[in-house]
């Protein structure tokens, strides 16, 4: 793990969402971008090393709809930035984790990634990230 990539918060709206984390980070929201295959509008701030990413579903069904309505709006994921996704998730499956996608996939922000199911992690959605070659 190199660092902590984005911390991820599922809201309701990105248009009230952003202006609001606008004020709090005194940053503006440098991209906005939907990730289709996730069904996720996303919207990302920079904030020293790290990310806020706000995740706003683009379908009633989609999996941040989902979380919102078992739990409401806030804290949904923590990203870490890997160098190698594929041995980092070799690695992390020999010490016992399960994942949600073992196979990398299209991300948001140029990603590759692949999540940590939350049953092997003591409640905890974590996503590991890597920068695709550009």
């Amino acid at each position: 793990m190199n660092k902590i990539e984005h911390i991820g918060i599922a809201v309701k709206e990105l248009s009230i969402s952003i202006p609001i984390f606008e004020k709090i980070l005194n940053t503006p929201c440098y991209k906005k971008e939907t990730v289709a295959g996730e069904k996720v509008n996303t919207a990302f701030f920079q904030v020293g090393g790290s990310k806020i990413e706000l995740l706003e579903s683009s379908e009633e069904d989609g999996v941040i709809a989902k979380f919102i309505e078992k739990k409401g709006e806030g804290f949904h994921h923590i990203a870490f930035d890997v160098s190698n996704i594929t041995s980092e998730v070799e690695r992390m499956k020999k010490e016992g984790f399960i994942f949600l996608n073992e196979t990398p996939k299209d991300g948001a922000d140029n990603k590759l990634v692949c999540f940590l199911h939350p049953k092997s992690t003591n409640g905890m959605l974590i996503e590991l990230c890597q920068e695709k070659e550009k």
